[in-house]
């Protein structure tokens, strides 16, 4: 079965070895693939393992563990990432996870925080990356201008009457 992280190798030899506690994550964006299947395949104990320590409490097991049983988990995107190498004791992740919930399709873009503790790397905290807001590439047609549409109406008259 390929590994739900995006990786090309099978799960047995990509995530699932971090899971099991076979191996450790050489890597923060090796964690972050591994959190990411471990959503999947619903290993919450996994998740909750590798939060750090220092904001562990504020984890609700039980909204986690609903969110990875109730969602339909479609691929995840590492956008980029910052530091976070083997030799690394920070790094920073930019993700975005797509999933399915209650028939909708939803994604959750964040910017990770991980860090070392005590020898290997942990979930610390992430931002939500918001969208970027549109931009106009054609200037505002004002109220009483003559509507783009040409049908020789003022904008308000027009297509303007809905806005």
């Amino acid at each position: 079965m390929p590994c739900p992280c995006g990786n090309t190798a099978d799960l047995d030899d990509c995530c699932l070895p971090f899971i099991r506690g076979d191996a450790a994550p050489e890597t923060a964006e090796q964690l972050m693939r591994s959190r990411y299947t471990a959503y999947t395949i619903q290993e919450i104990d996994y998740i909750l393992s590798t939060h750090d320590p220092a904001v562990d409490e504020d984890v609700d097991r039980d909204a986690t563990e609903q969110w990875a049983k109730d969602s339909e988990w479609l691929g995840l995107e590492i956008v980029s990432t910052e530091a976070g190498g083997a030799g690394d004791d920070t790094g920073r992740v930019e993700f975005i996870a797509r999933y399915r919930l209650q028939g909708a399709e939803a994604k959750h873009h964040e910017n990770s925080n991980f860090r070392r503790h005590d020898g290997r790397w942990v979930y610390v905290d992430g931002t939500m990356v918001r969208p970027k807001p549109v931009v106009r590439d054609a200037p505002k047609v004002g109220r009483n201008e003559p509507c783009p549409c040409g049908s020789g109406k003022k904008f308000k008259r027009c297509c303007g009457a809905a806005a």
